[in-house]
Parts: structure tokens; sequence; C-alpha cells
């Protein structure tokens, strides 16, 4: 049951929006385990944190694996494949009209308090940086400055296709929202059909709204255009993974913050870590692949949690 604007065990929790449809089940966070978190906090200027797709959830954007109210629990739809994006012209139209339709709400969605307290702490020296496997640039919005994207972001619009000149990839690349002003012009009889938001930002759309659909070339080598996200089935680009690297390096412990772990990319941040001898919490509704490697694991909703760090009144 989930028991809200209440205090329990000295703990004050917040009251969500109804954006809390997507996040599962859990028990209340005690204040216990935010005194634990933040010992584990105290004596480590340079912690790195590693955010998934369980902090946003509170913002109002659903998740792939959450019991109950992920994705995967809602619908059969799965989602997109690099591959398939590549290779099929209708796969690309697919994504982009929904993509289209959902943009004005993704991209309007607010940080919550847990980005909010990110940015806090980064202020305050507490933590060294942030890897994000998200895709909704809320650490950014939430003044964040030290924040790499493993998987990208959907605020950006790149080619990938090649240019025939140089014989190498094209490098075109253009903002979201002027992207989205494009489209406006090659669809103004698009409607809004969609039924549900996806994590990605894209929608569920009929088929009809999608067979007209027109998507623009790249205007330097005539390729495809594709959001800045590494789709399921492609690979972390190299320099960002030397980064997140050097980062661990330099780091003193790493924070896990609303991750299942279950992709390798994140999993393997809390690897490198352990092999380096450096300790790890993780604070996530559930259990998560790096369970086994925790220092310290929390059970519990992370805005409770980081909503209260170091606020003793």
């Amino acid at each position: 049951m989930r028991i809200l604007g209440l205090r329990i065990g000295n703990l004050q929790t917040k009251r969500f929006s109804s954006s809390s449809r997507f996040v599962p089940a859990h028990e209340p966070a005690q204040d216990a385990d935010c005194r634990r978190l933040e010992q584990f906090l105290e004596d480590k200027p340079h912690i790195l944190v590693l955010t998934g797709a369980g902090i946003s959830t509170e913002s109002g954007i659903p998740d792939y694996r959450s019991e109950g109210v992920g994705l995967y629990a809602r619908t059969n739809h799965k989602p997109i494949q690099h591959g398939d994006f590549v290779k099929s012209e209708a796969t690309r139209k697919r994504y982009w009209a929904r993509n289209y339709v959902g943009w004005p709400r993704f991209s309007s969605i607010p940080p919550n308090v847990t980005h909010h307290t990110l940015a806090r702490l980064e202020r305050e020296g507490r933590i060294s940086g942030i890897v994000t496997q998200n895709v909704d640039r809320l650490h950014g919005k939430a003044g964040s400055k030290e924040v790499v994207e493993l998987h990208g972001s959907g605020f950006d619009v790149i080619c990938v296709g090649r240019n025939n000149e140089r014989g190498k990839g094209c490098d075109y690349r253009i903002d979201r929202h002027e992207f989205q002003r494009i489209l406006d012009q090659l669809n103004p009889a698009m409607e809004d059909g969609s039924t549900m938001m996806r994590p990605d930002g894209d929608v569920e759309l009929p088929q009809e709204y999608v067979e007209g659909f027109v998507i623009p070339p790249c205007p330097q080598c005539g390729g495809n255009l594709k959001p800045e996200i590494v789709f399921f089935g492609d690979n972390v680009p190299m320099p960002r993974i030397e980064k997140v690297v050097r980062m661990i390096i330099q780091s003193d412990g790493i924070l896990v913050l609303g991750s299942s772990l279950t992709v390798f990319s994140g999993y393997r941040i809390v690897l490198q870590a352990k092999e380096l001898g450096l300790p790890v919490a993780i604070v996530n509704i559930g259990a998560t692949r790096g369970d086994p490697k925790a220092d310290l694991k929390i059970s519990a909703r992370c805005g409770e949690i980081m909503s209260n760090l170091f606020r003793r009144s």
C-alpha cells in the first residue's frame, strides 16, 4: 500500500502526482535507510552516480521492466531494434510518427526531486558526476553539469547515412525541437491519436496515422535520420565508454539509483568499480542484477530517499 504525505519512522515522505502510476508497488522508505546512505556518502566526495529509468518514472515517464507498470507488463509491444530502424523504411516511419506525436509531452516533462537533489549534491561537492541510462535529459533540466548520457538523448537527431565524398559517416546533427518544426511543415494534417507514452518518448499510434507520415532525408547526404539514442542492439560509442571508465577510476564509489542493471552497459559500471575495489550502493525498488556486488542496498523509491539526504531538521 502506498502511503503519501505521512511521517513514517521520522522520514517525511512527499506527495506525488498521478505520474506515480508508473512507479511499481513498494514499501515506504525508512529514516534508517536515509541515514545509512548518508553514512555511505559522507566520506566519499567523488561519488559517481549511475541513474536508470526508475528515477524518471516519478516524473511520469514509464520504463520497460517495472513489475506491473512497466511497458513489458502493460503491452506486448517491444522496444525498437537498431537493426530494424536502419534497414526498414516502415520501421522508421512508424517510429518517427509516434515520436512526433509524443514529443510535445515528452520534451516538456519536468525533473523530479531526485534530479534536483543530485544537482544540489553536485553543487555541494558531494558527488563528482552522473552517468545516466535515460534519454530524457532531465538531469540537465535540473541543473546537473557533469552528466554522461550513456544511451544518448532524444533531444538530438543525427544522420546514420554515409557521406560519399569523405567515405565515412555523415556528421549532420539537428536539435530535436528544430526537427519537430520541420516535421510540422511536412505533416500539417497529423493529429494526436496516441494512446500511451513509451519510455523513449514515442507513443502508441494506430497504423492509419503512420502510413502517410513524411520524414525528411538528411540535407547533407540524403541518408536516414534517427534520434541520438542507442537503440536495443546497437553499441554505446567507444569514446563515451572510455569517458565513463575515466570517471569510474577517478571516483571513490558508485551510487546506483533506479536501475535494475539488466542492461550490460549499466551493469558493467558496477563490475568495473568492484574490480577497482570501490564500494557500491544501490537504491531501487526491488532486486537488481548488481545486488550481490553491492556494499549497501536500499529497496525504496528513489525520490523518498534522495529528498531527505543531508536535510535533518
